[in-house]
């Protein structure tokens, strides 16, 4: 069988099963299985037997929905590589967005001459942290996740940071930073719990509960986040949320009472994606 045709069924194969870019993700797994780039894969890449092989197993376990990174072992983030596995949030593209205004965040806050201090909450794989101390190594980066299992993987990827990780929960995270923080930055749980069925089997099936499930509006851990944020942040400090595309009015609606900017922002598909507030 040639490559071509291994691909086309393999893509159909996934096409069948509900996976939403079935050639895609094809094509990463034979680049994957044999360390070819994509673009070449049609035109030079050979698949003996046994790669062959662990490359139908591969696309059989996509067919079951586990996810692409889990399958890969990595997840590509705006300018970094992560490690990710069964029992951690696989990040999202669109999660880049709120990754890329905290950075533009701490980059106005060394332009005034001063070190930024950056805190994620709700850290998962650390996606945000690391790229943040990748793209401003100046600053000073403190991170909490909760979860066992995920924090494991938070381990893994910021080892040699310098970020300062922790295990704990985010309502009573770094009080020893209180009044502090330049930025606070966080991708919480926001899935209403009545929606399970809408979420796709990749995340359902696979995310740990902790980093979906947010109360009867999804909006529970928003709430604390709202409250930590305001305890951490110093006066003239940030706070950047990401929420989910039915959220844009209620979300801002948390931060609106006590927080001066509150404005939300759209993800490349144009849909409501994160609010930001700067504490007055």
């Amino acid at each position: 069988m040639s490559t071509r045709r291994l691909l086309e069924e393999s893509a159909a194969t996934l096409e069948d099963a509900g996976v939403a870019s079935p050639r895609h993700d094809a094509e990463v797994l034979l680049s994957h299985v044999t360390g070819m780039p994509r673009a070449l894969l049609t035109l030079t890449a050979r698949v003996d037997d046994a790669q062959r092989r662990t490359y139908l197993e591969m696309i059989a376990a996509r067919a079951r929905r586990v996810p692409l990174q889990h399958i890969t072992g990595s997840a590509a983030f705006r300018h970094v590589d992560l490690e990710v596995g069964p029992g951690v949030f696989v990040p999202r593209p669109e999660t880049e967005l709120l990754a890329g205004w905290a950075i533009d965040s701490a980059r106005e806050v060394l332009a005034q001459g001063r070190q930024p201090v950056v805190v994620e909450l709700c850290a998962g794989s650390g996606a945000i942290s690391l790229s943040v101390v990748h793209e401003v190594p100046e600053a000073r980066v403190h991170a909490v996740e909760l979860d066992e299992s995920a924090y494991g993987w938070a381990v893994r990827n910021l080892d040699g940071t310098g970020v300062d990780l922790r295990r704990g929960d985010m309502a009573d995270a770094f009080t020893d930073l209180d009044g502090e923080v330049d930025v606070v930055v966080v991708n919480p749980p926001y899935i209403p719990l009545d929606a399970w069925e809408s979420v796709a089997p990749e995340a359902r099936d696979h995310d740990p509960d902790l980093a979906l499930w947010s109360g009867d509006d999804g909006l529970d851990a928003m709430r604390v986040v709202e409250q930590v944020a305001w305890r951490l942040l110093r006066p003239g400090g940030v706070v950047g949320a990401e929420h989910a595309d039915a959220q844009g009015e209620s979300a801002p609606a948390v931060f609106t009472p006590r927080w001066a900017e509150v404005r939300d922002h759209r993800d490349l598909a144009d849909r409501p994606r994160y609010v930001t507030a700067r504490r007055p």
